[in-house]
């Protein structure tokens, strides 16, 4: 069992020469490739994201996670409570052990829904994502109204910003953007038999997940977010009045790990949600407002040398989701000094690795690896070596280690 409850103040990746080795010896013993997860660094962003909170709960992305042992372990720290599911698929899993999971996004897995339809306990711990009321016609298509359990469901309304100028500025998310839009379909929800609108959420990319310290368009980036903070407390404190004339909502869900300042000083948020800084994808070393410790990482081997300052790993290709640009790629970090070929990037089955570094590895050496987001890393392992110092401490098996393929 993974406990984040107990163990030191240490900080051992402040030290990345003893921190990276460490992890080199603890699985030594183990075949490449090998995910790891650090127990000191897992804990301190648990904690410093606590911090960061402000005392609003945090509710656990499990698409940021995957792994089961470690959501367990997360929602044993008092700081958070709840799991936001990106499935519901996974949701219904998830739902056999957790009573409050929220479904991140819409779904028209017939299948699952039929599954949760027939399961009254999942049908009251698992609530579904809507803005459109094609969703509910889905649900009412394969049960109707009074033939079912009531089927819980929060409104997910849109947290882009409409710059003067700029126009769309954020992700493309729900169709529901101003606080009328919102309150007119929460309206049509509650007409609607056999469904509970118990919930909002709004969660706020174009602040969350846009790093504000990598590069010389920073200051555009700051004043955007600056604009867009301002413009969304004004208009989500608006659909929430309206929205609290319609129903009573349990939870108003909004952030993420770039925002949790933020976020957290809006009186109308009752939670945030949060976990990409948990494992801390190397996107998230460039905040002004928080610094996670590298606490996932993965090491291949290398296999050949082509040049005198070229090694080859085997592997590598593991592209996180987004835009087909360098900062998808994996990042290598340990020994420093080593980075991709141009032409070549990171590769299905390998991955030559150039620069000063490269001339004093040999085969059989290892290269470490931060991954550019989080939980996609657990979809390329069967399970996370957990390391503490230069221990190997234990396994803990990822969603696909467990057989389980959501998304």
């Amino acid at each position: 069992m993974i406990d984040l409850l107990s163990g030191g103040g240490a900080q051992p990746w402040r030290d990345p020469r003893a921190y990276w080795q460490g992890m080199t010896d603890a699985v030594a013993h183990l075949p490449a490739p090998i995910a790891a997860v650090n127990l000191d660094a897992l804990r301190y962003n648990a904690l410093d994201m606590m911090v960061r909170a402000g005392g609003v709960p945090v509710r656990v992305a499990s698409k940021s996670i995957r792994v089961r042992e470690m959501l367990d372990a997360l929602l044993r720290l008092p700081g958070y409570a709840g799991i936001l599911a990106f499935t519901l698929a996974e949701a219904l899993w998830l739902a056999e052990d957790h009573d409050d999971i929220v479904l991140g996004y819409p779904t028209a897995d017939r299948q699952a829904l039929a599954r949760l339809i027939a399961d009254p306990a999942a049908a009251s711990r698992i609530t579904l994502m809507v803005d459109d009321e094609a969703q509910l016609d889905l649900v009412d298509a394969i049960a109707a109204p009074g033939s079912r359990p009531d089927i819980r469901v929060a409104i997910d309304a849109d947290a882009s910003w409409r710059a003067p100028g700029l126009g769309h500025v954020g992700v493309r998310r729900s169709p529901l953007h101003d606080p009328s839009e919102v309150v007119r379909f929460a309206q049509a929800i509650t007409r609607r038999p056999g469904f509970t609108l118990v919930g909002l959420m709004m969660y706020e990319a174009q602040i969350a997940g846009q790093p504000d310290s990598a590069g010389p368009g920073d200051p555009v980036i700051r004043w955007m977010q600056r604009r867009s903070a301002d413009e969304l407390l004004d208009r989500r404190g608006a659909i929430v009045a309206g929205l609290r004339d319609v129903a009573a909502l349990e939870f108003v869900n909004g952030g993420g790990t770039g925002s949790l300042e933020v976020t957290s000083r809006d009186e109308a948020v009752t939670e945030l949600t949060a976990g990409s800084g948990l494992l801390a994808g190397h996107l998230f070393s460039h905040y002004r407002a928080f610094d996670p410790a590298p606490a996932a990482a993965f090491t291949l081997d290398v296999v050949r040398k082509p040049l005198a300052d070229i090694a080859t790993v085997l592997g590598g290709g593991w592209v996180a989701s987004g835009p087909p640009v360098a900062s998808r790629q994996p990042e290598p970090v340990w020994p420093t000094g080593l980075h991709t070929l141009g032409r070549e990037g990171a590769g299905e089955v390998q991955t030559p690795l150039q620069g000063a570094a490269a001339k004093r590895l040999s085969v059989g050496d290892r290269v470490w690896f931060r991954h550019a987001k989080s939980g996609e890393l657990a979809e390329r392992v069967v399970g996370y070596a957990l390391v503490v110092g230069s221990e190997l401490v234990g396994t803990s098996p990822t969603y696909r280690g467990e057989g389980k393929a959501f998304l």
